[in-house]
Formats: structure tokens, C-alpha cells, sequence
């Protein structure tokens, strides 16, 4: 049976609709949204029965039941604006040493992400004061949540959210003039990889956990859509709209949900996600919540023993326990090296003692509290301990000893210097931020 030419033409311009209906967009410079718009919905502007009459005419039956699957699915993704982008090179570069596990402590995907959750809540608590249109009356909170039927952590904010040009931006790409010196520093071997933070690229530590990351947000802007970002740390990332969804955001925010690899289920354990949160981010400004189970204890008429009881006699009570899920507040402490020294009276520098240092029954000797200014700025307050610490009982000058702490803008990075204390000074105990 001979194919005319016209219908062997039919069948190119369905091949070629189609295609440009499965349109990858080239990150640098992303087209616009309205371009993407169009190529997204060309194959949905044939006529119903167009791709059939083109099968039919090469003498062939139709598929209806994959033509209306293949339909059906890019409709959703159509009714979704679902768009997928390619990863800036040096974006891949990061991810590609992330995933190749050059970080020896993975601990610190959660400082990082719980660091960034501060910072757009402290975004959105300038722009509620310095925008009227803007005023929110809920104060900005973290929560986070373990999943162990899922496999999932999720560390959500009550900030600022994003917009989809924002994502693209924030999560596709790195401005960062340093980020260059870090992938190189880090193909080296030679760059400090515990101050990812720093090079403004520490949303990527969550692939040194997990092997799929999915980004649910709405920003504080009027009249924006929630947002869901996605990507398995390839060499793309697909957004797609997600107002559908069952679980939406409030007010703004942004929702991040981690897939964790098999090496990394230890971070499902609220024991765990507590511990790390009490290392690195106690001093945190805004209060993070934990999802977590406790049990309560409390009494209840004991039906069995009081089944004889007399008439006017007290029942008899029993203990029972009372297991209830749901968020809960974990304690900040207040950093009183950031407040002005003269603020701070003789009980604040003892609590804190005390409270950081996990020294309750010791009262320093001194204290001192300064601030240096200059090309390097920082905050301190230091410690002569009335008596020696533990850790250096066997030997007072211990160069693995951990007494000062290294912060930044009250985020714990590290607490093993070789030069910044000398040894005959390792029972001084303090913070510099």
C-alpha cells in the first residue's frame, strides 16, 4: 500500500508538534515565561483527531488508549505550567563534589537549611516593617518533621517564599564571585568545605543526604501561586505550579522535602535531628518546632479495682500513659555576646556559662566581653573556668581541646583551632562570632 505524500507530510508536522511540546529550556538566559507557554501548548492547538488521521492515512490503527495517556499527561503538565531547566555548569560542579560525599561530616545539610529558613524569616519580618502592604501579624517560625514511613525530613519556614523567577535563580544558579575559588578550592582539596555556607551555595549540602529534593514554596508577594520545585541532583530541575496541593502554605514560605539515601536514615530519629539542632543552632532567633511523639502519664478511675467500691468511697485512681504526636518549641538561648556589654549583668554571664558550656556546677573565675572592628569584625566573650574543664584532666594542654567556639551570625560552624588559642591557653572557654 503506497503512502501519499501528504500524508507522510501529516505525519512530520505531528512529529514535530509533539517534539516541541517536550521543550527543555537552556538555563542561560532562561526564554520568557510566555514563550514557554507557547511551546508547551502547541501539540494541544491540533485538531482532536489529527495525530488518528495521520495513522489511519499510513494505513495503520490508532493507539487511542497511549494517544489519550500521552494527552492526558501533558494536559496535567500544561494545567501545571510544569517547566524543566538545565543546572548552570558550576551549579552541576558543587552538586557533582556534594554527591561524591568530599564532606566528612554530613551533619551540617541541617545547620545549613535550617540557617537559610532564619534567614527568610528574618527577610520577611524587615519587609512586614518596611512594607505596609506587606504587614504580617503571625510571627515567622521552623518547623521540622521526620518521615519515616516516607523516608523524608521536611524543614519548612514561615518567611519570605519565593517567586518562580526567584527559584529559578536562587536554586538554578550561583552569583557568588567566590563560588569559582570554592569548586576549584574544593577539587583541590584544599577549601575549609565546614563553611559551605559562606559561599552562598549550602542548599546543595541537602544531596549529601538525600538523592531527591523537592522545594514547595509561596512568596509574601500579592497574588503569587505556591510553587514546587524538584530535582534528583541531575543535570535539570523541573517548577511547576502545586496550588492543587493538599497540603498548602498559609500565608508564604517555603517547604523543603528531603528523600534521604539509604546511608542516611539516622536522620529520621527526632533524638538525632534534636541533637543537631542543640549543636548548631541553639541560639537561632526565631523558635524551630520538631515533630516529635511523647508520652504523658495521667490518672484515670481504675474500673477494675472500683467495681466492689462503697457507696460515698473515694474511687481508686490508675496511672496511665497517653502517647500524643504534634510539634513542639525547642529552647533558644539568648546570645548575650551580640548585646552591648554594659547590658549584660554579672547573673547573665554565669547563666550562659553554664547553659553553653554544660557547666552547672562551676562558676567562672573572669569574664571578659569585647568587640573588634576593623577589616575583620567579630564578638566575643571569654572564660577563665573555676575549675579545670574534664576534658583536660589528663592533659591541661591537650591541643585537641574544644573550649572555643566559632560562630557566625549565631550559627555554630566549629570548634577545633590549631592556632587560635596557644596551648598553655586551652582551659579558656568562650565564644567568638
Amino acid at each position: 500500500m503506497r503512502i501519499s505524500r501528504a500524508a507522510l507530510s501529516l505525519v512530520a508536522a505531528t512529529a514535530a508538534a509533539a517534539a516541541s511540546s517536550a521543550v527543555v529550556v537552556a538555563f542561560a538566559p532562561p526564554p520568557p515565561l510566555a514563550a514557554i507557554n507557547r511551546h508547551n501548548t502547541r501539540a494541544s492547538t491540533l485538531p482532536a483527531n489529527h495525530h488518528d488521521g495521520a495513522i489511519a492515512a499510513a494505513g495503520a490503527a490508532p493507539l487511542r488508549m497511549a494517544d489519550a495517556t500521552a494527552e492526558s499527561e501533558t494536559e496535567a503538565k500544561n494545567k501545571n505550567r510544569e517547566e524543566t531547566y538545565e543546572f548552570q555548569a558550576e551549579v552541576g560542579r558543587v552538586m557533582d563534589l556534594i554527591i561524591n560525599s568530599l564532606y566528612s561530616d554530613k551533619d551540617i545539610f541541617l545547620r545549613e537549611l535550617v540557617s537559610n529558613a532564619a534567614d527568610a524569616c528574618d527577610k520577611k519580618r524587615f519587609l512586614s516593617i518596611t512594607d505596609d502592604g506587606a504587614a504580617s501579624s503571625v510571627e515567622p517560625e521552623i518547623r521540622i518533621k521526620a518521615d519515616p514511613d516516607a523516608g523524608t525530613i521536611t524543614i519548612e519556614d514561615g518567611g519570605v517564599g519565593m517567586t518562580r523567577d526567584e527559584l529559578i535563580n536562587n536554586l538554578g544558579r550561583i552569583a557568588q564571585s567566590g563560588t569559582r575559588n570554592f569548586v576549584q578550592a574544593l577539587g583541590d582539596g584544599t577549601a575549609d568545605v565546614n563553611l559551605i555556607g559562606q559561599f552562598g551555595v549550602g542548599f546543595y549540602s541537602a544531596y549529601l543526604v538525600a538523592d531527591r529534593v523537592e522545594v514547595v514554596t509561596k512568596s509574601m508577594q500579592p497574588g503569587s501561586p505556591q510553587l514546587r520545585w524538584e530535582s534528583s541532583a541531575g543535570q535539570s530541575f523541573t517548577i511547576a505550579d502545586d496550588d492543587d496541593s493538599d497540603d498548602p502554605i498559609e500565608t508564604s514560605g517555603t517547604r523543603i522535602i528531603l528523600h534521604l539515601k539509604d546511608d542516611s536514615l539516622q536522620y529520621m530519629e527526632t533524638s538525632k535531628v534534636e541533637e543537631l539542632l542543640k549543636r548548631y543552632s541553639e541560639f537561632i532567633e526565631f523558635p524551630i518546632n520538631v515533630w516529635k511523639e511523647t508520652t504523658e502519664y495521667k490518672k484515670v478511675p481504675d474500673d477494675e479495682a472500683n467495681k466492689d467500691l462503697a457507696e460515698g468511697e473515694e474511687p481508686k485512681m490508675k496511672t496511665v500513659p497517653e502517647t500524643k504526636v504534634g510539634y513542639e518549641q525547642m529552647e533558644n538561648a539568648k546570645p548575650i555576646w551580640l548585646r552591648s556589654p554594659g547590658d549584660v549583668t554579672e547573673e547573665e554571664y554565669d547563666e550562659f556559662y553554664k547553659t553553653a558550656f554544660r557547666s552547672s556546677y562551676d562558676e567562672p573565675m573572669k569574664h571578659t566581653h569585647f568587640v573588634l572592628e576593623g577589616q575583620i569584625e567579630a564578638k566575643a566573650v571569654l572564660y577563665i573556668p573555676g575549675m579545670l574543664p574534664f576534658e583536660l584532666s589528663k592533659d591541661m594542654f591537650d591541643e585537641n581541646a574544644r573550649n572555643i567556639r566559632l560562630y557566625v551570625k549565631r550559627v555554630f560552624i566549629n570548634d577545633k583551632f590549631e592556632e587560635l588559642m596557644p596551648r598553655w591557653l586551652k582551659f579558656v572557654r568562650g565564644v567568638v562570632d
